[in-house]
């Protein structure tokens, strides 16, 4: 049975300040709704380059949820009008109804859950850091094992996922989620930081990329599926994030390369595209100024950010027109409207 309840309301008043940058107010100080010091437009989304078209001049930021430990892994389900997120630390999923704003435990506990999406049937799909497994939940509400295992070896800690067209599932396996107690168990790697392909009919997986330094964590194609993105986090060194990007194939990988290297400010984790091809990517663990999400064309190049006062993990396109932007940025969650609308999005 699925848990209802109510969860944390807005913090007892918000603090008075002019239009500032957002890191300037310490995230225990927010209310939910518009972040303090709101404007219209609001300067925390930030236009660096004419293509970056997609600001709206009376759309704010706002914090719709909070009191999570890490929020992740955001998923939209537009059928039921509700958002849902991995709080993993906290070994929960959480469901946020866009009707009235009512926030609920989804699931717990959640195997400490990561990344979710759904398949092309409506289903959601789970990457599970303490059972290291792919999981699928069914229509009735049981689940589904899809994968535990490669080649007789326990998955490392999947991490995130995405759905293509013909139902293959590409996820990463860096392993995260087992380095520690906090989000999973501690346990050793029994496999490479692979990205993997899972045919869900047939049941056979295949490794489609192992990083030559670093692990592979958030994964997004384009729109028309021709090339897929994916984040390398150069963990455990301090060298930079950065985004490669791939020539699809059917299950198969080619002409790896290099999409975005403009991380030395912090770091990426979570990635989604608009039907325009804009790569909209997760950014902080380094520069406050810099905590949010920004957004890249498709050539590579940096034309937008969005700045929060949070470091931001990962984020999906969303709402009744697939429009609005959901940011899960460590204790929040954050949305926006913007003029463009996710690819891919059920």
């Amino acid at each position: 049975m699925m848990e209802r309840r109510t969860f944390l309301a807005g913090a007892a008043g918000a603090v008075a300040m002019a239009a500032v940058a957002p890191n300037m107010v310490k995230a225990d100080e927010l209310p939910l709704g518009p972040l303090p010091g709101t404007r219209y437009p609001d300067p925390r989304v930030e236009t660096l380059d004419p293509r970056f078209k997609y600001r709206i001049g009376n759309a704010y930021i706002e914090r719709i949820a909070t009191g999570s430990r890490w929020a992740e892994g955001p998923c939209y389900v537009r059928d039921g009008g509700y958002l849902l997120w991995s709080d993993i630390p906290n070994n929960r999923i959480m469901r946020w109804n866009e009707e009235d704003g009512h926030v609920s435990v989804f699931r717990s506990p959640s195997n400490f859950a990561n990344g979710n999406t759904r398949d092309r049937e409506g289903r959601l799909l789970s990457c599970e850091h303490d059972s290291r497994r792919i999981t699928r939940t069914e229509h009735d509400g049981s689940i589904t094992v899809l994968m535990d295992k490669f080649n007789g070896k326990l998955l490392n800690a999947p991490n995130d996922i995405v759905v293509a067209s013909d139902g293959g599932i590409w996820f990463t396996d860096p392993g995260f989620g087992i380095f520690g107690n906090y989000e999973g168990h501690k346990a050793e790697l029994e496999l490479p930081a692979n990205v993997y392909r899972l045919d869900p009919r047939s049941g056979r997986a295949s490794v489609v990329f192992v990083p030559d330094a670093g692990r592979p964590n958030g994964i997004a194609f384009s729109p028309d599926e021709k090339k897929l993105y994916v984040i390398v986090m150069a963990f455990p060194n301090n060298r930079p994030s950065e985004i490669r990007v791939f020539d699809v194939a059917g299950d198969r990988l080619s002409n790896n390369k290099l999409f975005s290297a403009d991380f030395a400010k912090g770091s990426t984790d979570g990635m989604r595209v608009d039907v325009d091809g804009n790569v909209w990517c997760s950014m902080g663990n380094g520069d406050p100024a810099e905590d949010g999400v920004r957004c890249h064309a498709p050539n590579g190049d940096l034309i937008g950010k969005i700045h929060l006062p949070e470091t931001c993990a990962n984020l999906t396109f969303g709402g009744r027109k697939k429009n609005r932007l959901f940011m899960t940025a460590s204790t929040s969650v954050y949305s926006v409207y913007v003029e463009t609308v996710g690819a891919m999005v059920p």
